[in-house]
């Protein structure tokens, strides 16, 4: 990669800096990418242990399989808090620093849930959504400020290869060891990941940590202060395209959302496929994505077009999605394959749609339009998974919920597409 040279995504609005803030000149892209690329994926692999260990964890605490929803709603609910008032801890203690607190907190949560109960479900959800938290901010400030402009998109749809990449993870490693030990050993393990990780970061902290306010107050008073907590919406003003990609990013939200947090219990309820074999095509889904994320991310580069490349992906996930759901059971490896595709598609807009918020807000301004951003398009993964779980109850099927999930996103896409054409 070539470092500095002009953008090819000069859209309207202000271009991305050719150098960071002053402080950050010096980081390596390298460095800025490895830590928030680590930290991407071990918050995304405790985020998903929740879904992919849900069976066992709803089944031991009495609740329905349906119940996942509502423990994946707390964990969004957790990273909507650290959102809306994190934004003075991120300033005081540096991203770095803050990535390592959010791995903490996950950890604390998943030490919580080993109690097993309802209680302990719900602390443990709400904790680990705390912990991922600070990945957009932090991570949007340390690649703003040192990734070359000519790769900016490329570069932060790698890092966001680690949200798929703790999927698979999870899926991977998690799910066997709670079939072979117990669920509590999987939690464990999480643990003991989560720590180790956090660990591994801290000789980045003097290189990227530098621009830090220590004398940033964080009292309650200060985080819940009407400018602290008004001040990530009010960013999304600063241009036009901001508000209707927020849009579009919650409507892809909702449709990965959906997906990902019913796909284990759904595949082991209604298709007859054991936790393993579920737990396999969840990995599949997000390996899927691992690739996708790269390889639209260079697309996404070169045709300079990032907001028309989301509404392309947005169509052709929605109708992947319908696809994987309305066709009979198929058996363990027609089931895997067609998996993989559709998570490509639903769980690769990450990267691309950050990338254009950190490019369309003013330098100083990233970290908090991306916590504005990234607080409304989260709603996608709280709201909706609740009223999946709700409709599975009322009506028994897992076929409708589905099926409207990915059809919001088509109705989205048509709507936001005369304007993101028109600006682009």
């Amino acid at each position: 990669m070539r470092d500095g040279g002009p953008t090819p995504q000069q859209g309207p609005g202000p271009a991305p800096p050719a150098k960071g803030p002053k402080g950050l000149e010096a980081a390596s892209w390298k460095v800025a990418l490895s830590v928030t690329l680590l930290m991407q994926t071990v918050a995304a692999f405790l985020n998903q242990c929740v879904p992919v260990l849900a069976p066992l964890l709803t089944g031991s605490a009495g609740l329905p399989p349906e119940a996942a929803g509502h423990l994946a709603a707390l964990s969004t609910t957790g990273t909507l808090v650290f959102l809306l008032v994190g934004m003075p801890l991120l300033a005081r203690l540096g991203p770095v620093r803050t990535l390592q607190a959010g791995a903490t907190f996950a950890a604390a949560g998943m030490a919580i849930a080993a109690l097993g109960n309802t209680i302990a479900l719900g602390i443990a959800a709400f904790l680990i959504g705390v912990g991922y938290g600070p990945t957009p901010p932090a991570g949007s400030r340390i690649l703003a400020a040192t990734a070359p402009a000519r790769h900016r998109t490329l570069i932060f749809s790698i890092k966001q290869a680690g949200a798929p990449l703790g999927g698979v993870v999870a899926g991977l490693v998690i799910a066997p060891v709670a079939a072979w030990a117990g669920w509590p050993y999987g939690l464990g393990l999480a643990v003991l990941i989560a720590l180790v990780s956090a660990a591994l970061i801290q000789p980045s902290r003097p290189m990227l940590d530098v621009e830090r306010e220590p004398d940033r107050p964080v009292h309650p008073v200060a985080l819940l202060s009407r400018r602290n907590v008004t001040g990530p919406f009010a960013a999304l003003g600063l241009h036009p395209l901001l508000p209707p990609l927020t849009l579009l990013a919650c409507s892809l939200a909702t449709l990965q959302g959906c997906f990902a947090t019913f796909a284990v219990t759904w595949l082991t309820t209604t298709r007859g496929l054991s936790l393993t074999q579920a737990g396999a095509v969840f990995a599949a889904m997000q390996g899927g994505g691992i690739l996708a994320r790269i390889v639209l991310g260079w697309v996404a580069d070169r045709m300079a077009n990032g907001p028309m490349n989301l509404v392309g992906q947005g169509l052709g996930a929605a109708a992947l999605v319908a696809l994987f759901v309305l066709l009979p059971p198929m058996g363990f490896l027609p089931t895997l394959l067609l998996g993989a595709l559709a998570g490509s598609l639903a769980a690769s807009w990450n990267g691309i749609y950050q990338s254009e918020v950190a490019r369309l807000a003013p330098p100083g301004r990233i970290a908090e339009a991306t916590a504005g951003s990234s607080t409304l398009s989260f709603l996608g993964y709280l709201v909706p998974p609740a009223i999946f779980a709700a409709l599975v109850s009322a009506t028994g099927s897992w076929l409708l919920p589905q099926l409207l999930s990915a059809g919001q996103v088509v109705l989205v896409a048509l709507l936001v597409l005369p304007r993101l054409r028109r600006r682009a």
